[in-house]
């Protein structure tokens, strides 16, 4: 019998090993990512006070089209730079979610830096 590895588990124990090393700050915010099959979300948070400064992701109500492509990712990314403006944040720290940098994940921190948020 063949035992496939559990992809998931794996990405969450990148997630761990590297939420060990990076934190996020009220000065340099962290920005999260999390990608699901049809959708893509962003956060920018600050681990010290436990709280979501801005939050985007595909399922918004100023987002139109299909949430699970590259050209979504952009405009998510593109998004959270936009609500990270309005209120002062111009500095995060990049959290890729334990997912490798390419794809959705590299066009969304694509779409943030275009945004103008400094990473």
């Amino acid at each position: 019998m063949v035992n496939k590895a559990d992809t998931n588990k794996a990405r969450l124990n990148r997630h761990r090993r590297v939420r060990g090393k990076i934190s996020g700050t009220a000065e340099c915010p962290r920005l999260n990512v999390f990608r699901s099959t049809n959708n893509i979300y962003a956060q920018i948070i600050d681990d010290v006070k436990g709280v979501t400064l801005a939050a985007a992701s595909s399922l918004d109500k100023d987002f139109n089209g299909n949430g699970g492509n590259k050209d979504a990712a952009h405009k998510v990314g593109e998004l959270i730079a936009k609500r990270a403006a309005e209120k002062g944040i111009t500095e995060v720290v990049f959290d890729r979610g334990g997912y490798i940098f390419h794809g959705r994940v590299k066009e969304l921190a694509e779409g943030a830096r275009q945004g103008g948020l400094k990473f």
